[in-house]
């Protein structure tokens, strides 16, 4: 089975200070992954050398095949990575319905492509707000939005970083309900994220990062048999 991402030995530096010494790791088609490690340890430089927005200083990153590790970001967003940034990122002086049609495309060449009607159909606080500007949006429906964003422009493969920082309890498990879904409809998705538990219930295997290294990697049933990894990597 060929790849959608695969990354070999990448290295990453902001100036004279490195980040990733050796990240390395594959998903397939249809798999939910994850990036897991405490604050600090390379999970967003790697999704940045991902998207290109942060130049790979060694190794390969793999798209469908093809070296993508000196593309530059919009080059990477128009092949069909999406990315659901930490902090949402959404544009507040614009309606639910403008956000989300901002960047329609079906870059995958879907056959029953994401459209405004379908993710106001999976979200429909969208759908009840959709006239709504972004900046008067809770944070739940903002990630919502961010979701549905990156939805509408149909990519091959979605990476949501910190899926639920600072949300709420409720609205933390209406976004976990969202990505499970989604898994079921075949969507490709890598996932940082804190919540481990949760996580083990929809991903389907994990990558434990260290200081810029890949020290675990493996599927959920492995990963919650063996708490003591969770201690050490990952403090809970």
């Amino acid at each position: 089975m060929t790849a959608i991402l695969d990354i070999e030995n990448l290295e990453a530096a902001y100036g004279a200070s490195q980040v990733l010494f050796g990240i390395g790791f594959t998903m397939h088609r249809g798999e939910v992954a994850t990036l897991l490690g405490r604050n600090g340890m390379g999970k967003t430089t790697t999704v940045r050398a991902i998207m290109g927005l942060t130049p790979a200083r060694a190794g390969s990153i793999r798209y469908r095949g093809e070296r993508i590790e000196r593309w530059r970001p919009e080059r990477i967003a128009r092949a069909g990575i999406a990315l659901v940034p930490e902090g949402r990122q959404i544009f507040p002086n614009l309606s639910v319905r403008e956000n989300l049609v901002a960047f329609a495309a079906n870059r995958s060449a879907s056959a029953a492509p994401w459209t405004l009607a379908r993710v106001f159909d999976f979200f429909p606080q969208l759908a009840a707000r959709a006239n709504a500007m972004g900046g008067q949006l809770s944070g739940g429906e903002q990630q919502m939005l961010a979701i549905g964003r990156a939805l509408m422009t149909n990519p091959s493969l979605l990476i949501l970083d910190e899926a639920t920082e600072g949300l709420a309890p409720l609205v933390r498990e209406e976004i976990w309900r969202c990505l499970a879904a989604l898994k079921a409809e075949g969507e490709t998705i890598l996932v940082i994220d804190k919540y481990v538990r949760r996580l083990l219930a929809i991903a389907d295997r994990h990558c434990l990062i260290e200081r810029g290294r890949v020290v675990w990697q493996g599927d959920s049933a492995a990963l919650g048999a063996d708490p003591a990894l969770w201690q050490r990597y990952l403090g809970v």
